[in-house]
């Protein structure tokens, strides 16, 4: 052993160097500042060895390498731009160092490769990888850019367009999509990977492969002529501009970067690289972006904690086979848990599989599924008309329509069909499962889950305690959640539990300003360019004018004090005049399926009339406004949520309203928005609307949090990962 440390270890075997990433201090190997240290201490054994024919870089665990560790970016985020740069070009000082080394280096990636993971292995002159394993840079979706050589390195190595669409999509690639484009060499059997970069480095000895000339290729500037350097990033500049929109600047700004660095060798490159990337990492959309990442992380350990004591669920079921069920039961069945699907009609049966089978088609037509597996995931689906097999199913899903009558009954009516121990769950979006929970003899088996529309593509799932709710109900519903790939988060019972809450605030705001004169297409383009996915309009076409109703009235006998209206509002009449939105094709908006079979939006004028009917004249509303006139509700029902102890953290309010409703993630959820703008300042701005009503009051409790300096969120303080 030539060193022993508690990231890596060196070994040598005759004249061949294996260094191994062995993290004892974490599950997967990331590079921390102290795995960063090491590195540089164990490169200088390295290079004091002589007669060696060649390295091979390997991994103990299951991960070759996960990346940096990102719970430290946002303390170098917040440091000087000297201390990011410091440590940027201490690292490629390593990567460098590693890559100049006088013998072959080959990486053995057995499992995933990503971020400096992967910009570890490109500093290598040979990649082989197992099947199993996936590779990528996938710093794009933490609003910056690889900044430890990766730009520079893989446009060499597998050209522009291909390192373009690799950096700007952050995509993580499977082993033989890595090979078809060049960034790696061979796929061989997972219990082979060490032996065939070993066999490279003998072919190497052998002649029969030049390591140095693939070395070259890589510190050269990019082999293109200077027109073909203008044609290929000018190219690329107008796709990815075009996709990323104006919200999102690091995929325009790593194409600039590449393009910026293409005439230079490798040790020119390299500063500008890290130019760009200290640039995008000073960007509030970098450190929204990376907090999303790190509450995602946080969100999910919750939920393995909040599982533990779990029920199995081998077998669930659904109730009422609509789009909802449908959608439950292929979730389900296309995550290895089979599912009894029963309505009471035949032809609702026949649709609920149809909905899945539909489902199943576009995944092979994706390459995401063979045509077997389509097979295996319907017969994992057992349609019903009757309760026959329910003694053997471990947790239901009832998703039956939102009448709180019906549901009580169809609740009634499994439960006595059930085992004690079967877990009953509600789907329900508005309905107070306390009230439910009075039909159950067995109470404490029984919570809400409620699913998002549509199901197979909302991450969401709010799992909603009842005041009878045993902590077996909610982890095995939690666990269930987690089964079908989904983002679970406990939430405590109100009118709307979080999300609705929270969303129909935000929808309280806007049937205001309507009212005001507010031109509905000018809200929908100022929402939509502060970075929502829809305007609030065209949302409510989406989720259809009746349940926005029958959900807005739920509100209003919650929260009377904030959410009634004392007059007709926008979707009262359009309800009243059955312009329902998408499920009828006319809303706010008229709709035409198009070849494709989804619904286009189009304007009508035809509901000029209905709008008309509530507004007592037109106004000119500045877009700024706008936006606030809708935010402030929602940021302040958010923070009354988190006060009211609907859920128990800040980050579970707005990991809820990004996964749940797309709230931009650009700006972090509604709770980390208003840490942005300061609360005093949130404040002041709400002040400015106060005649507006209570959606417009922020809470004591805020207003002493201004007062005071506090914030939702604990502000990373600059020397936090301040050295590399």
């Amino acid at each position: 052993m030539l060193f022993t440390g508690a990231a890596f270890k060196l070994t040598r075997d005759n004249d061949i160097l294996e260094l191994c990433f062995d993290s004892e201090e974490q599950k997967v190997n990331v590079f921390n500042r102290k795995a960063l240290a090491e590195f540089g201490e164990v490169l200088a054994v390295i290079e004091q060895q002589t007669d060696v024919a060649g390295l091979v870089l390997t991994s103990s665990k299951g991960v070759f390498v996960a990346g940096a560790d990102i719970t430290e970016f946002l303390g170098y985020f917040a440091a000087e731009d000297a201390v990011l740069e410091t440590m940027l070009k201490e690292v490629n000082s390593m990567f460098n160092r590693f890559e100049d080394l006088p013998f072959p280096t080959v990486a053995a990636i057995n499992g995933e490769a990503q971020g400096g993971g992967f910009e570890i292995s490109l500093a290598c002159d040979f990649r082989v990888a197992a099947p199993t394993a996936r590779m990528g840079l996938p710093e794009v979706k933490l609003g910056i850019m690889p900044g430890w050589g990766g730009s520079v390195r893989l446009p060499r190595l597998i050209g522009v367009d291909n390192a373009v669409e690799w950096m700007c999509t952050g995509a993580s690639k499977k082993a033989s999509a890595a090979l078809a484009d060049g960034a790696i060499d061979a796929v061989v059997h997972d219990g082979d990977v060490r032996a065939a970069a070993i066999a490279i480095i003998e072919q190497v000895r052998a002649g029969k492969l030049d390591a140095m000339a693939r070395r070259s290729v890589k510190i050269a500037p990019l082999a293109l002529s200077e027109m073909e350097r203008t044609m290929a990033f000018e190219s690329a500049k107008g796709v990815v501009g075009a996709q990323a929109g104006p919200h999102y600047p690091s995929p325009l700004t790593i194409v600039n970067t590449v393009a910026k660095h293409a005439s230079k060798s490798r040790d020119e490159a390299l500063p500008i690289e890290s130019a760009s990337f200290v640039k995008l990492a000073k960007t509030d959309v970098a450190e929204s972006l990376v907090g999303i990442f790190l509450n995602d992380q946080a969100l999910k350990r919750l939920a393995r904690k909040q599982s533990k004591d779990a029920l199995p669920v081998k077998h669930s079921a659904v109730l009422g086979a609509g789009i909802m069920g449908g959608g439950i039961a292929y979730q389900s069945a296309s995550n290895g848990v089979s599912i009894t699907m029963k309505d009471i009609r035949e032809e609702a049966l026949e649709a609920g599989l149809d909905e899945a089978g539909k489902l199943l088609k576009k995944q092979i037509q994706r390459g995401k599924l063979k045509p077997e597996g389509m097979a295996t995931v319907l017969n994992a689906i057992q349609p019903a008309l009757s309760y026959g097999e329910f003694g053997k199913v471990d947790l239901v899903v009832e998703a039956v329509v939102e009448n709180p009558k019906v549901k009580m009954s169809v609740l009634t009516e499994v439960e006595a069909q059930v085992s004690d121990d079967t877990i009953i769950t509600t789907n329900t979006s508005t309905i107070s499962v306390d009230l439910l929970s009075t039909a159950l003899k067995r109470p404490e088996n029984f919570c809400g889950m409620h699913f998002f529309n549509p199901v197979h593509r909302m991450p969401l799932v709010e799992v909603i305690r009842a005041k009878t709710s045993s902590e077996q109900a909610i982890a095995t519903t939690v666990a269930y959640a987690l089964a079908m790939r989904k983002t679970p988060i406990v939430v405590n019972d109100c009118p709307g539990f979080l999300i609705n809450r929270i969303l129909f605030a935000y929808f309280g705001g806007f049937n205001k300003l309507v009212a005001d004169g507010g031109d509905f297409m000018a809200i929908d383009k100022a929402l939509e360019r502060f970075g929502w996915p829809m305007g609030p309009a065209y949302l409510l076409d989406v989720v259809g004018m009746d349940t926005g109703k029958h959900a807005a009235g739920v509100m209003a006998e919650g929260f009377p004090d904030r959410m009634a209206s004392e007059s007709k509002t926008i979707i009262d009449a359009l309800f009243d005049a059955e312009r329902l939105g998408q499920k009828n094709g006319k809303g706010f908006y008229k709709y035409e399926v198009d070849r494709k079979g989804k619904p286009q939006k189009l304007p009508d004028p035809d509901v000029a009339a209905v709008i008309d009917s509530v507004q007592s004249a037109k106004a000119e509303i500045s877009a700024e406004d706008m936006v606030d006139r809708l935010m402030i509700p929602m940021c302040i029902e958010a923070a009354r949520c988190l006060e009211d102890d609907i859920v128990g953290a800040a980050f579970e309010v707005d990991m809820g309203l990004v996964y749940g409703v797309g709230f931009p993630p650009f700006r972090g959820g509604a709770l980390h928005h208003v840490d942005k703008i300061g609360l005093a300042a949130f404040c002041e701005r709400a002040d400015q609307f106060a005649e507006l009503g209570p959606l417009y009051h922020p809470t004591e409790s805020m207003r002493e949090m201004a007062k005071t300096g506090k914030t939702f969120y604990t502000k990373i303080s600059a020397d936090k990962g301040a050295s590399a």
